[in-house]
């Protein structure tokens, strides 16, 4: 073989070498835009699950804020409920000491039947107090 055929030999070898080189850049090449498109892919669904958790958190707290108000609006209300019920308590209590309660409990429960003792121990009162009603009317 003459040089010039060993050159076209070299060259040829050369060019299927290089050929060789494109196709195994071009298969990379190709596989790296699928992990590239991959990458974007998961990137947007992360940046998708980012959103939806940032608007879930705003209306957890919103939920949140707007519960705060409810017990506070509710707890004004129950402390307004403990004035009137205790205001209600002490009417209550005056009444149950005022004489003439005392006096018609005590002739309704000797009307009834029930002894001066189970009187006594109902009202507070001292076995003399309760005769003495009794014995008023």
């Amino acid at each position: 073989m003459s040089s010039f055929q060993w050159i076209i030999v070299i060259v040829s070898v050369i060019e299927v070498y290089l050929l060789f080189l494109i196709l195994i850049f071009f298969y990379r090449l190709r596989k790296t835009e699928s992990l590239l498109a991959e990458m974007q892919s998961n990137q947007k669904n992360f940046i998708d699950r980012l959103d939806f958790n940032a608007r879930l958190e705003k209306e957890m707290v919103s939920t949140f804020q707007q519960r705060q108000k409810e017990l506070l609006n509710l707890e004004a209300k129950m402390e307004q409920r403990v004035k009137e019920l205790n205001g209600l308590i002490r009417q209550a209590e005056q009444y149950t000491r005022s004489p003439s309660f005392m006096k018609n409990l005590i002739m309704t429960g000797h009307l009834n039947g029930r002894s001066i003792e189970e009187l006594v121990k109902t009202t507070g009162l001292s076995r003399d107090e309760v005769e003495l009603i009794i014995d008023g009317q």
